[in-house]
């Protein structure tokens, strides 16, 4: 399995593997300023950093940056667990439902979400993300499968009054850092269903567990999602699509539940890792 990052350095963004060198984990340099370039080098082979002798870093106190800092685009998906349909009181999708996010709105897995001031209605949707490796249009199955660079995890914070005010979700979702992505990047290779993993994701408010799902029970899978949208607009290396989130959303809940700032949110999703955020006033 490879673990692939992007985290901060004193020169700037740098992409990373992390390896195990004399019985200790360490992060090896990519010789890229980031994982999105590396993936559109083509992602060289695994021991390209190893014959050209570049840096390590130590994995502790490492200071994530968003894996991909500029997609040319993250597509998100709506209704896509079953569970999650119902408890917004709404039919099972015949179609991906999809709106768009912007790199502005990314922020590394570790940083501070800050709540915004027009908002009484933060809510929290941890989200499975497929990371596109290669350029695709109107993908087979075949090339959708191998288009999928690996997976990462999204916390695709919410501002609900807003994304409620029409019709059509965006104005809601596209808030500026606002939406932590990482860790990492984990290869399909060696997970439970390879390109259509089987892991549970769960998000967990102070130690509260208020999401629990599993990735199998998405309605529309990574590879289906990668052939529907490569259909409407091309995929290029670096671009992240986000596939929905599970029942247990504030929104939803009775009374509703959400974020005032004070709270430390974790969206963690098997053998990816989580994104862990504190959540500050403005």
């Amino acid at each position: 399995m490879t673990k692939l990052a992007t985290i901060r350095t004193p020169q700037g963004t740098r992409a990373v593997r992390l390896e195990r060198r004399d019985g200790q984990e360490v992060l090896v340099d990519l010789g890229y300023d980031d994982l999105g370039a590396y993936l559109a080098a083509g992602a060289p082979p695994a021991d390209a950093a190893d014959a050209t002798g570049t840096a390590t870093y130590d994995v502790e106190g490492a200071d994530f940056a968003p894996v991909v800092p500029a997609p040319s685009k993250v597509v998100c998906v709506g209704h896509n667990y079953t569970n999650h349909i119902k408890e917004m009181g709404r039919e099972l999708p015949a179609y991906p439902t999809l709106f768009p996010k912007f790199a502005d709105t990314l922020v590394g897995a570790h940083d501070d979400i800050v709540k915004p001031a027009e908002t009484d209605a933060l809510d929290w949707e941890v989200e499975l993300v497929i990371v596109i490796g290669r350029q695709v249009r109107r993908a087979t199955e075949a090339e959708a499968e191998a288009a999928i660079a690996g997976f990462t995890v999204m916390n695709d914070i919410s501002v609900r009054d807003w994304q409620f005010r029409t019709i059509e979700w965006t104005q809601g979702k596209i808030w500026d850092s606002s939406t932590p992505v990482g860790p990492w990047v984990v290869t399909p290779d060696e997970l439970p269903g390879g390109v259509r993993p089987a892991l549970t994701v769960t998000t967990t408010v102070d130690g509260r567990v208020m999401q629990q799902d599993d990735t199998a029970t998405l309605l529309f899978d990574p590879v289906h999602l990668v052939r529907y949208i490569s259909t409407i607009t091309r995929l290029n290396p670096g671009d992240l699509i986000a596939t929905g989130t599970p029942a247990g959303v504030g929104h939803a809940r009775d009374p509703q539940v959400y974020l005032v700032g004070g709270e430390t949110v974790t969206t963690r999703i098997d053998h990816l890792g989580a994104c862990t955020n504190r959540i500050v006033k403005e």
